[in-house]
């Protein structure tokens, strides 16, 4: 009689648990199996976190989205088809309170002010500690903002700067895209592929680029983007 009670307890307490709980469902894009792969092994270590849908680009993780509901969006920001920031755009515009984590090779100065001025709720580079993002997971699902100390700093520095606006932020997403690609050596039908654009839009692009930046060159493009560590 005793053990029945007892054990009635334990279920009401698990059940209790259960409901305080709020279990996240979070939602992966990436071109990478193997990044999948390792984000399913890391989740997997909380109770509160379940990866439970994975897309492979921007297009099949739109549809997903428009079917099924989802508390936190893992992004990368290069996939084929649709690029990050469009995608990134295209989720504002339908979902606007939807927490999106860009998850990024590139370091935080390429794109993470870009991301996060476009409605991005954080952004984390895959060099990330696991901790930290498990961190950013539960901060961006509360409908916060996670700025890493990286970031940060790069926000602070950007108030420290002249009121002038340095050239490269005179550009457009599109246009900046372009100007780091080109640093990079990739030409203008590479450019073109990546980015699902035609060889003429990319040209303009680069035109656009030399003509705001007051420059004449691929390599002073290039000299641009290395002095200024971008």
């Amino acid at each position: 009689m005793l053990l029945n009670h007892k054990s009635k307890i334990i279920n009401l307490k698990y059940s209790h648990y259960r409901e305080v709980l709020k279990v996240l469902n979070v939602l992966i894009a990436d071109d990478h199996a193997i990044v999948r792969a390792g984000m399913r092994q890391i989740l997997s270590t909380t109770n509160d976190i379940i990866l439970s849908a994975e897309a492979s680009d921007a297009s099949e993780m739109l549809s997903m989205i428009r079917k099924e509901k989802f508390d936190v969006i893992l992004m990368d920001i290069s996939m084929p088809g649709i690029n990050g920031l469009d995608a990134l755009k295209q989720l504002r515009y339908e979902f606007p309170t939807l927490p999106v984590l860009i998850l990024s090779m590139y370091p935080e100065e390429q794109y993470a002010m870009r991301f996060i001025k476009a409605g991005a709720s954080g952004y984390l580079t895959k060099g990330s500690a696991t901790d930290e993002l498990i961190i950013a997971i539960r901060k961006v699902s509360q409908g916060k903002k996670y700025i890493s100390p990286a970031l940060a700093e790069l926000f602070a520095s950007s108030l420290d700067q002249d009121t002038d606006k340095m050239p490269h932020e005179l550009l457009s997403d599109r246009e900046y895209q372009c100007m780091l690609m080109i640093a990079t050596g990739k030409t203008p039908r590479v450019i073109a592929e990546e980015l699902s654009l035609s060889v003429k839009t990319v040209n303009n692009y680069r035109m656009r680029v030399l003509e705001k930046m007051n420059m004449k060159s691929n390599a002073e493009i290039t000299g641009y983007v290395i002095n200024n560590s971008l």
